[in-house]
């Protein structure tokens, strides 16, 4: 992908087979998945590692342990899978592998006797992280000659051939040319290839269990072939419905993922209306691909029929929008990402759910607003302390610890609400650590907060597309920036406009654009000199 080349990182997962002759003699078939390593995307992590026995902790001999390490790490943990270390980039001048391989057997509790040595750069320890592979990861679990089963782990739409769906086979054996069932949607599909990765696409004729491989068969319906699902044959699934009950799976689906919940909301719209069918169904393509995106139909008096999406975080929003605008050649109207609120009516008997500005509603006496609040790990150089405590205090964060892993190095643990998260946090971290700091979080509960809706008025007309949930202390500065901003933006026209933001009733901010020319009967309605020249 263009944006991973760009941008440095790993955003899809890839998976690719690879035949290795081991020292003992014996050849092996290694079922190898590469996975991104940024925090918003570790749903497809946790895909991924449910469909491996083992696992390669890659850790930079430069850089050491990062937030997004340990949370990685955990997952594999999680799952019982036999973790290795690795150390990657030793070449470089800045690597310093004892220290790092301290640090991980201090803060992972991994065993660095024998941690491998590599540069994927120079080619260095590639033989040794295979030999690892081969001795330490156990071989998939023997088939239990059942029925075949298959799990989802990825899929993708092709414009050619249709869906092509990646999986790993758990029992039993699938042929080309076999017809298959999907269990969640109930849709059957004839098999036209079936094949495995080395990484490109090569076709085969037969998987079995334990095997990693892709399917297609000309399925044009996205919603068909879903991440989690589980893949049965039809024919095995016919002859096993006649002797249960109608309501009873004849085959027993795979434990699939958990949905992923969204924590960053924004609004999709397309600048041209026309293109909205295209928008539609270049989500629905997405949502194939990246199973943590959600979103649903939206409507705005601004800007018309659009979509409200969901993400994991601010980098997931950025790449998506990159993807549709790239991919799909749809030019966007992005609306200022937002997080989910609740607030109790009736003194808690009812709970409503707000995940835009437009349905946070007029808080009564005895009514409370909900915001949700993040668990956020932060590691850094030990210099950086007290500069990272002040950005915390500044976002409402509460400090919880600090840990010191080395002398040089810590742990700063914060909760803190996601709203302050969302926004340019990430940011403010890197430019007060010179970039050296990293950041992982995890929503941990709802908490009560003085949380208002800030409205925007631009002539006396409110703008219900700019508005936006802030807390009651930082309307005035929040919205200060909005009508500077809008300032800059809009237009002169031959009349004055002002912009004004405002809590109800009350003006918190204003600006105002100055007309292209004075207005010269301003003076002629109250008994001014000029309405007697």
């Amino acid at each position: 992908m263009d944006l991973e080349r760009e941008r440095g990182i790993t955003i899809k997962l890839q998976a690719a087979r690879v035949l290795y002759t081991a020292k003992d003699g014996e050849t092996y078939c290694l079922n190898l998945i590469d996975t991104p390593g940024h925090v918003d995307f570790s749903y497809e992590v946790s895909r991924s590692l449910a469909a491996c026995e083992g696992a390669l902790l890659v850790v930079d001999a430069s850089q050491g342990i990062e937030a997004q390490t340990l949370a990685n790490v955990y997952l594999a943990l999680e799952n019982d899978l036999e973790v290795i270390p690795v150390l990657n980039k030793i070449d470089l001048p800045a690597a310093e592998p004892e220290r790092v391989a301290l640090e991980i057997e201090e803060t992972i509790g991994l065993d660095c006797s024998d941690i491998v040595h590599a540069s994927a750069k120079a080619g260095i320890g590639i033989e040794d992280i295979l030999e690892s592979i081969v001795q330490k990861v156990p071989p998939p679990p023997a088939a239990t000659g059942g029925p075949f089963r298959a799990l989802i782990f990825d899929s993708y739409y092709d414009a050619y051939r249709g869906v092509i769906v990646f999986f790993r086979v758990v029992d039993g054996e699938i042929n080309s040319g076999d017809k298959v069932r999907f269990l969640a949607s109930a849709a059957e599909h004839d098999v036209s290839e079936i094949g495995i990765m080395q990484p490109n696409q090569v076709p085969t004729q037969a998987l079995r269990a334990g095997e990693v491989g892709y399917l297609w068969g000309n399925i044009k319906d996205v919603l068909d072939a879903r991440v989690g699902d589980t893949i049965v044959l039809s024919k095995e699934y016919k002859l096993r419905k006649a002797d249960v009950k109608n309501d009873e799976e004849p085959i027993e689906p795979l434990p699939g993922y958990a949905d992923s919940v969204p924590m960053v909301y924004c609004g999709l719209f397309p600048v041209d209306a026309d293109d909205y069918e295209s928008l539609r169904v270049a989500l629905g393509k997405l949502r194939l691909n990246d199973a943590a995106l959600s979103y649903e139909p939206e409507t705005s008096g601004a800007m018309g029929f659009g979509f409200r999406c969901g993400f994991l975080g601010l980098l997931h929003m950025d790449v998506i929008q990159e993807r549709l605008q790239r991919e799909y050649d749809i030019d966007l109207i992005v609306t200022a990402p937002s997080v989910v609120y609740k607030v109790q009516k009736n003194e808690g008997k009812e709970e409503v759910i707000i995940d835009a500005p437009s349905k946070m509603p007029d808080l009564g006496r005895n009514d409370v607003a909900l915001e949700p609040y993040v668990k956020m790990d932060i590691l850094t150089p030990s210099e950086y302390n007290g500069a990272i405590i002040e950005l915390g205090q500044e976002r409402r964060g509460v400090l919880i610890d600090i840990k010191y892993l080395t002398p040089t190095r810590s742990t700063i643990t914060y909760e803190i609400p996601l709203g302050e998260v969302i926004t340019d946090f990430f940011d403010q971290l890197k430019s007060r650590t010179q970039g050296y700091a990293s950041m992982e979080y995890s929503i941990i509960d709802y908490r009560e907060s003085d949380l208002v809706r800030l409205d925007v008025k631009i002539n006396y007309e409110n703008a219900p597309a700019l508005a936006c949930i802030v807390h009651r202390d930082k309307a005035q500065q929040v919205g200060r920036r909005l009508c500077a901003s809008l300032k800059e933006l809009i237009p002169r026209q031959m009349f004055k406009i002002p912009i004004q933001a405002c809590i109800g009733v009350k003006i918190v901010a204003s600006e105002h654009i100055n007309p292209m020319r004075k207005d010269v009967l301003a003076k002629c309605y109250g008994g001014g000199k000029s309405k007697y020249v």
